[in-house]
């Protein structure tokens, strides 16, 4: 059985908007192991992207559990937590998020800067993860330069430089257009495959029925948690979903 990455416990957290409280997440409880690949998916309001907040340590709960490589985020001070991330984590975002005056290499190195790495050794690890996702000859471009799929695997290649073992994915492919989602779901499955747990967040049914399980929430509970047979990239991306796992109809 593949080793416990990420857990979460009976997870609840309410935010305080004034004379308001607003119930987040109510009780969200999974685990998931090394290697797995995982869509967490719900529509806005569910709760999803509260729940990658827990996963990637960028929050705390209001009460409940949860462990990022074996350790109770809620015991750790937030010194601790961002070398946490930085040494577990790799995030991509939607919007990409990289930095508009330095270069894709810059851009690439930048998480290995936060390790106290020399300089000669950032560069040369920058300039492998971005062979790996096929970027070579764009590494002296600014970011203005490149396309959005560009930018994306810019974003992956500085997710991966540290050769963390999950990568958290919110809605990589919702700012791209089809050919390049499809180009950036295939990448996430070859680092998948590497042994790299992957963890997609997303709105997207086709999205969460190409990964081989897929945890549905709503109003800040698990409506379900699915093994499943994924369908191919192509076909997430084209919208033939077709949950093999279940007759149960995508959110």
């Amino acid at each position: 059985m593949a080793k416990t990455v990420i857990c979460l416990d009976n997870v609840k957290k309410t935010y305080d908007m004034g004379n308001t409280s607003v119930h987040a997440l109510r009780g969200i409880s999974f685990s998931i192991g090394q290697g797995e690949f995982v869509s967490i998916m719900g529509p806005s309001g569910s709760g999803k992207s509260t729940c990658m907040n827990m996963v990637g340590c960028l929050d705390r709960p209001t009460s409940g559990i949860v462990e990022v490589g074996g350790k109770e985020t809620a015991k750790m001070s937030e010194k601790e937590l961002a070398v946490l991330r930085n040494e577990t984590i790799g995030f991509v975002f939607q919007q990409y998020h990289l930095i508009s005056s330095l270069s894709v290499l810059e851009n690439v190195m930048l998480p290995l800067r936060y390790r106290g790495m020399e300089k000669s050794v950032r560069i040369e690890q920058a300039k492998e993860a971005l062979d790996r996702v096929g970027l070579s000859e764009r590494m002296n471009h600014m970011p203005y330069e490149l396309s959005g799929g560009q930018k994306q695997r810019v974003a992956i290649a500085r997710a991966t430089v540290t050769k963390p073992y999950i990568v958290l994915a919110d809605e990589p492919t919702g700012a791209l257009d089809s050919e390049t989602g499809l180009a950036v779901l295939k990448l996430f499955r070859e680092i998948n495959n590497s042994g790299t747990t992957i963890v997609i967040v997303t709105h997207d049914a086709g999205i969460g029925a190409s990964t081989n399980r897929c945890i549905k929430i709503f109003d800040g509970r698990i409506q379900s948690d699915k093994t499943q047979t994924p369908i191919s990239a192509k076909d997430a991306i084209a919208g033939d979903v077709q949950y093999r796992a279940s007759s149960e109809p995508p959110l």
